[in-house]
């Protein structure tokens, strides 16, 4: 039986509820930057496909925190291609599903193997950027969040599968939510198949096989998404029209930062939002969202091209260094001239924090899946003015009671000099 299961309605450009939304206070502090790349892309919304919701967070006398969203042209339905952000919550619902499998012997650090069970679909069965040499969910999980890693995303993708991705995140309420595609160029049919999954011992003995499985759920898509003048498609052959997004990936700004804070901030949300996870589990989330690659033996990056800020937009431009007191946790993506970025941001030295997420397409060409974007023109540079302009704010500004920030000091791992293992220096991402 197949289920209607999924009813979407959103446009491109539009909004079913009127104009987007701009709180006034956010713009006044976003005029104030006067960076004229910054004020081009602010000044024109509707061509940068730009939002931005900036989130405040105040402490009471016993340090619980209180949220609160401003929005800057923000339109749930105002399409951006989330590209690497929805690793964020495809890593979570593996954790998620780990803990309700509840198997002896298979958690996040458990080895596993993935046979093809469908055409096109790619075994693997070694990792040689862990410690063991085996896949696991763990290392995944750290190689989605320290460079973005595509072929992480797609393991996470093929352990949950498509209809429980779905159908998870709108029973949590993430209802701005649409994951159909894994980042292999497939159909939609070869998306619907995922993987047989199988959890062993270092040894190679069986724990534990998932099947194959097949997602049977319809997707309604009542109005197309196309952006772009031109596209080269799979086969690097250009096409003088419009790129199609009616069926990609799809979520909202909003709903990818409610996601951050129902993991940084569990009992901030409605208990239906939160992801079913283990204190380790949250540790571990934490670490990851906010180490950096210099930081980590396993996997073993080149330092010197996976810098500390490279995924940490709001910092990222002219310099690949991090300040020293501040921490990100933070998923970012880019892809098609769209860049994102959704951040929790400490500063421990000056005791402040904020959220902040922000997308921007940049892309003047209008020709789509040419490689030629404004990332490094206009994008990061907008990121990067946009994270200085809030952290400036926010360091004026007065507080009742400063922030405890102990949950987020981490002990970081140190990378092992003596390790003379050669350096990955190239990722899919």
């Amino acid at each position: 039986m197949r289920l209607a299961y999924f009813i979407f309605s959103f446009f491109a450009g539009t909004s079913l509820f009127g104009q987007p939304a701009t709180d006034p206070f956010l713009k006044k502090i976003l005029e104030e930057d006067k960076d004229p790349i910054f004020q081009q892309v602010i000044n024109d919304p509707a061509t940068y496909r730009l939002q931005i919701i900036y989130t405040e967070i105040n402490r009471d006398r016993h340090n619980n925190p209180t949220f609160k969203n401003y929005y800057y042209n923000y339109d749930s339905n105002f399409y951006f291609n989330p590209a690497s952000t929805v690793k964020l919550p495809l890593a979570l619902l593996s954790l998620e599903k780990l803990n309700k499998m509840d198997i002896h012997g298979v958690n996040k650090y458990t080895p596993m193997q993935f046979d093809s069970s469908y055409e096109k679909q790619v075994p693997l069965y070694k990792d040689t950027s862990s410690e063991s040499g085996l896949p696991s969910i763990a290392q995944f999980i750290r190689k989605a969040f320290l460079v973005s890693d595509n072929d992480a995303y797609n393991r996470f993708y093929q352990f949950v599968g498509q209809q429980d991705i779905n159908r998870s995140l709108h029973e949590k309420g993430y209802t701005d939510v649409r994951i159909t595609r894994q980042f292999m160029g497939f159909s939609p049919e070869q998306n619907r198949h995922t993987n047989q999954v199988r959890f062993i011992h270092e040894n190679g003995n069986h724990i534990y096989t998932q099947p194959a499985a097949y997602s049977t759920d319809s997707f309604y898509f009542p109005s197309p998404i196309k952006i772009g003048m031109a596209h080269y498609d799979q086969n690097d052959s250009l096409i003088n029209e419009p790129i199609d997004f009616t069926k990609a990936n799809n979520i909202s700004l909003k709903d990818l930062q409610q996601i951050l804070q129902s993991i940084l901030f569990p009992s901030s949300v409605a208990t239906i939002q939160r992801f079913h996870l283990t204190k380790d589990d949250y540790q571990f989330v934490y670490r990851y969202l906010s180490q950096y690659p210099s930081e980590t033996n396993y996997p073993k990056y080149d330092s010197s091209k996976f810098y500390d800020s490279n995924v940490k937009f709001y910092f990222k431009y002219g310099s690949h260094k991090m300040p020293e007191q501040v921490r990100v946790f933070n998923k970012a993506g880019w892809a098609y001239g769209f860049v994102t970025d959704v951040s929790y941001v400490i500063d421990f030295k000056n005791k402040i924090e904020f959220m902040l997420s922000a997308t921007v397409y940049v892309n003047s060409d209008g020709v789509l899946n040419d490689d030629k974007y404004d990332y490094d023109t206009i994008g990061y540079p907008f990121m990067f003015q946009l994270g200085q302009t809030i952290c400036h704010y926010e360091l004026q500004r007065s507080r009742k009671y400063k922030p405890y920030l102990s949950k987020f000091k981490i002990k970081y791992e140190h990378r092992n000099i003596n390790d003379n293992r050669p350096n990955i220096k190239e990722v899919d991402n």
